[in-house]
């Protein structure tokens, strides 16, 4: 299912890397996109919206409602 995140606080490579991890620890299977400029994460993974959120919150990013 592809899911669509605000995602606030990343301003660099390491950024996009430290979000991707989290996701692929959640979901190894995961396909993500990240738009940093748009602060878009765009995921297609089995995992819920929130489960997603709360895994890219925990490595210290805003992830909007």
């Amino acid at each position: 299912m592809k899911q669509v995140l605000d995602v606030h606080g990343m301003t660099c490579g390491h950024c996009e890397k430290s979000v991707t991890a989290a996701i692929k620890l959640l979901d190894p299977q995961a396909e993500v996109h990240i738009d940093r400029g748009q602060n878009r994460v765009e995921v297609n993974s089995t995992q819920s919206r929130e489960a997603l959120a709360e895994a890219i919150r925990e490595e210290g990013y805003q992830v909007a409602a």
